[in-house]
């Protein structure tokens, strides 16, 4: 089996500054999470911005600029900028920074869907925050818009005019038909990345049996010398789902934008220790865990120094 590329995502945009005291939020936490989840073996950082004074996700350039410098001067990590954003943003706002910042990677949502978070409300009494409880429960009506459109957008102003590759973020067995969709037309060319995102309430479960289902799909539509896959799961599914991918011979996805975990009831002090476990599952199970540059080779990026930071 090939090296198995760990992807870090240090923050996102979902959890709130009430949930968790680790979770970094200022530019300068995010730089320091994000290099010592490659300093512990992550090779893809896949990063989000948030307002430094509330920690509410912020799609600003200048914002991503503060941090994303620093990163790449302080390790060799492949920089991937998401294109989720945040809830509730346009596509002209969750593609701003990535289209500014030209980096070797970003991520897209290949379907729309229903995204629901507002069961994190049950758990909390108090918030540091206003904008985290309205944040939430609005997502009991909400639908995640990525429309054919907004995603040939994406496809043409990233990779057409950037060089820049996409983590394809697959919730359900539809988006994989939606990836073929583009693949078909020539805007998706191999060899790509899937990462098959499981455990959201509004997409397929954090069961083995998806996974299993979703990857037997993929090889079907794709072949398998054609694309990487790799798999994110949320919550508490997060070290269970990683350890299937590196069992199945694929890649997997950690971080505190995906779980605020290290085991039941014991939240993670950060990312790199999220990172440093799975790490070692990885190489108890008899697998390398990739470098940096393997991924840039497995995944046919341009490479650091063509990106506008």
């Amino acid at each position: 089996m090939k090296p198995v590329i760990i992807t870090c995502a240090p923050t996102g945009g979902i959890h709130t500054p009430t949930m968790s005291e680790h979770l970094p939020i200022t530019p300068a936490e995010i730089a320091t999470a994000s290099i010592e989840a490659a300093e512990a073996g992550a090779s893809i950082i896949h990063l989000h911005a948030r307002d430094p004074e509330t920690g509410k996700p912020d799609p600003r350039s200048e914002t991503f600029q503060q941090f994303l410098p620093v990163i790449k001067q302080a390790t060799d990590a492949v920089i991937n900028v998401s294109t989720g954003a945040g809830l509730g943003m346009s596509m002209e706002e969750r593609l701003r920074a990535a289209t500014d910042a030209a980096p070797e990677m970003a991520s897209l949502n290949m379907g729309s869907m229903n995204f629901g978070i507002f069961p994190l409300l049950e758990k909390y009494s108090e918030w540091k925050f206003d904008w985290e409880p309205e944040f939430l429960g609005m997502t009991k009506d909400f639908i995640f818009p990525n429309t054919f459109e907004t995603i040939e957008y994406a496809l043409v102003n990233l990779d057409q005019k950037h060089g820049t590759k996409f983590e394809f973020e697959c919730y359900d067995l539809g988006h994989l038909y939606n990836v073929k969709w583009f693949v078909d037309k020539g805007l998706i060319k191999p060899p790509f990345f899937i990462q098959f995102v499981l455990g959201i309430l509004g997409g397929a479960g954090a069961e083995i049996e998806n996974l299993q289902h979703l990857n037997r799909m993929a090889d079907k539509l794709f072949g398998p010398e054609n694309y990487e896959w790799s798999v994110l799961g949320a919550g508490r599914h997060q070290m269970p789902m990683a350890t299937q991918s590196a069992l199945l011979g694929g890649n997997l996805r950690v971080g505190l934008e995906d779980s605020l975990y290290i085991g039941p009831g014991e939240l993670a002090v950060s990312n790199a220790q999220q990172v440093e476990k799975v790490r070692g599952i990885v190489e108890a199970l008899g697998r390398k865990v990739a470098t940096p540059d393997e991924a840039r080779e497995r995944l046919a990026l341009k490479g650091g120094d063509r990106v506008n930071f």
